[in-house]
């Protein structure tokens, strides 16, 4: 039996606990939880006893060597803030535990020369939870690109849409903050930039990236002529009628988390949408072009009025398209079941002389269409083959967020920034080009 540790006990965090204490149970324990916040760990403790496991003692983030150094866990769980991922994973490396890492496995170049780094240097296995890959449609289209159904792939057409509900939900967290999220080509994107890495089994050359801030903040919402603000939903007036405003004391989950929990640190997880102090984009174009030679156009908008994706590949013997249209939610709102669960997805292909063909898809339960079940089984169970490799280490996770740390670079300088300009980058496609 495994024994795991885990920091960051938020919202994302109930999906790994759960699975442990109940699925899992005879093949992983928990051994401790560490954040920065009693309150959110008593509330995990109080889940976990409610889901048939003991609770478990709880450590402030300024004891987390400690911790490590009094339980052993074989792996520790990073569900964290985006911007302190890199210190979790590396010490916990360093005092030699495995590392599970919610994704973005961090955020900047610097970090992730660091992380890569410790990861050659310590031996340890870094796994990054990209459960996008073990969606069935985005297994789907592994395997048929994988067969040759489309031959050779020349470009990628890719349009992420998130709604007013899942994407302005970025612009009320601790993610409208750059500097803790690095902005949605990071913190998002990463699950689609991995996709196309996936899909493509190439890694990105360089990326040309635009983007601003169009739709949320205050100043955008005055130009629109609203009048009436509010820094934060709890107990504002303006905000009873605002479509826009979390009420987080109508949620069990949310007023657990984090309105109980606000006394200790002062983090507001209900600011407005439409507030002062967002410095990450809404509204984003990037291209990218693959050491394949692949060009990918890709686009994400985060006030959409449905959440879902449309993907073309078009490639030597025709068209493959994808449009899916998923339920979106709110992180920590009690929906964890529901997300990303699917209300409508079409797969078809074009050949290129020849009639259309409609792919079929079959689905499990739970969220993503029951890929999130696959990846936990992988995780907390016994592994079985990976035929399609769908499971990311440190490198995946790397190369993903390259893409997005190029794009955040390029919006900067106004222009194309290359993969190898970075020292990662340089590290990483040394590696790739050997392993070709």
């Amino acid at each position: 039996m495994k024994t795991y540790a885990l920091v960051g006990t938020g919202g994302r965090s109930g999906m790994y606990l759960e699975a442990i204490a109940t699925t899992y149970r005879q093949t992983a324990r928990l051994v401790a939880l560490c954040d920065s916040n009693q309150t959110r760990m008593d509330y995990a403790n109080r889940n976990l006893e409610k889901w048939g496991h003991p609770a478990v003692t709880t450590w402030k983030a300024a004891d987390f060597e400690q911790m490590i150094t009094q339980h052993r866990p074989d792996i520790v769980i990073v569900t964290s803030v985006d911007r302190t991922h890199d210190r979790y994973i590396i010490r916990a490396m360093e005092l030699g535990c495995d590392v599970i890492t919610e994704k973005p496995m961090t955020i900047d170049a610097e970090r992730c020369l660091a992380i890569v780094e410790t990861v050659e240097k310590t031996g340890r296995d870094l796994r990054v939870t990209f459960n996008y890959r073990y969606a069935p449609h985005h297994s789907k289209l592994r395997e048929l690109i994988l067969n040759g159904t489309v031959g050779d792939i020349f470009s990628v057409h890719f349009e992420w849409l998130l709604n007013t509900q899942h994407g302005a939900d970025y612009f009320r967290r601790w993610h409208r903050d750059k500097r803790n999220s690095g902005g949605l080509l990071v913190h998002k994107s990463t699950h689609h930039f991995d996709l196309v890495n996936f899909w493509l089994d190439s890694v990105p050359e360089f990326v040309f990236a635009q983007g601003d801030l169009r739709f949320y903040g205050k100043e955008n919402a005055e130009n629109r002529g609203v009048t009436d603000f509010y820094p934060r939903c709890h107990n504002a007036p303006h905000a009873r009628n605002d479509p826009f405003a979390l009420h987080m004391a109508e949620r069990d989950m949310l007023k657990s988390l984090y309105l109980d929990a606000e006394h200790e640190d002062g983090y507001l997880r209900d600011q407005s949408v439409f507030s002062d102090g967002i410095s990450i984009e809404d509204t984003l174009a990037v291209m990218v072009k693959y050491r394949n030679k692949t060009l990918l156009t890709y686009s994400l908008n985060a006030y959409q009025p449905w959440e879902g994706l449309n993907i073309a590949f078009n490639g030597s013997k025709g068209r493959l398209e994808m449009k899916l249209v998923e339920n979106s939610y709110v992180n920590g709102g009690g929906e964890r079941k529901e997300e990303g669960s699917l209300m409508d997805c079409e797969i078809t292909w074009y050949p290129m002389f020849g009639a259309p063909e409609r792919i079929a898809v079959e689905y499990g339960q739970g969220g993503h269409g029951g890929g999130d079940a696959l990846i936990l089984a992988e995780l907390f169970g016994n592994p079985g083959p990976d035929p399609l490799k769908r499971r990311a280490d440190s490198h995946a996770g790397a190369m993903s967020i390259l893409t997005g740390i190029c794009g955040n670079l390029s919006m900067q300088h106004n222009q194309p920034i290359f993969i190898d300009q970075l020292p990662v980058g340089r590290k990483l496609l040394s590696r790739h080009n050997r392993e070709q």
